[in-house]
């Protein structure tokens, strides 16, 4: 497959996917939604970021994908420093990144293949390279059986494959997951967890926002765990954590 053609591991000369140094990000003049952040995710990881409501995780991830720039402290990614939504060119970003929400966000007057096709349309790639990527990224997530099918067709663990492959269909190296399995339930969200890992180990850096206690613990990944805007635990091979519970 196509999208596996890029080896497992680091790329040369870009050892580093993710960089935070130092970074503060302050909504108000209230407990920061980040403070003082300092992380480092190298190319080829596979990285889950855990926390209770309000500890920070999507504002990390916002950083990452350039719709929110930090009150202090640098984000630099795949080698580019990132200042926010002004400061980025977004369609560079867009080959850089998938990103995958827990609102899949699908197109429902479109079938499965132009919803993972319009991915590319809109960053102008040519009908060649669309013949060619879809197929190859519906395969990856397990969805090449049903390109016909409409988003009301498809179980909510079906869509959330499509959304995976959108995301992918650019071979990007890094691909950014914001609670994706928050609505599914238990079988179906680690039946997302083994498309993740099958992704990374295609060579495609993931990192992965969550709450997700079970599949976090039966994948015993690398856990960054937030809490009140702070990293306060890095775990090369860890789980959930069961001191985590809500901040609201």
């Amino acid at each position: 497959m196509r999208l596996d053609d890029r080896s497992a591991g680091p790329r040369p000369g870009f050892p580093r996917m993710i960089v935070f140094d130092n970074v503060t990000v302050a909504y108000s003049q209230e407990r920061p939604a980040l403070s003082g952040v300092n992380l480092t995710i190298t190319d080829g990881a596979f990285t889950y970021i855990v926390g209770a409501t309000g500890a920070g995780k999507s504002t990390l991830l916002r950083l990452v994908y350039c719709d929110l720039a930090p009150t202090q402290g640098a984000v630099i990614v795949d080698g580019v420093r990132l200042d926010g939504r002004r400061g980025c060119d977004v369609p560079a970003l867009r080959r850089r990144m998938g990103v995958v929400f827990q609102d899949i966000g699908l197109l429902p007057d479109r079938n499965v293949y132009e919803n993972v096709a319009f991915a590319l349309r809109v960053i102008g790639a040519g009908h060649r390279k669309i013949r060619r990527n879809v197929p190859d990224a519906l395969e990856l997530v397990g969805m090449v059986h049903r390109p016909d099918a409409y988003p009301r067709q498809l179980s909510g663990g079906e869509q959330q494959r499509v959304a995976i492959a959108r995301a992918l269909v650019n071979n990007p190296p890094l691909l950014l997951a914001d609670e994706p399995t928050g609505n599914l339930d238990p079988d179906t969200s680690m039946g997302i967890a083994e498309v993740l890992d099958r992704i990374n180990q295609a060579g495609t850096t993931v990192v992965v926002a969550t709450h997700d206690q079970p599949m976090v613990d039966a994948m015993q990944r690398r856990v960054i765990e937030l809490s009140r805007g702070r990293l306060v635990r890095d775990e090369e091979r860890g789980g959930y954590g069961a001191s985590i519970s809500d901040e609201a």
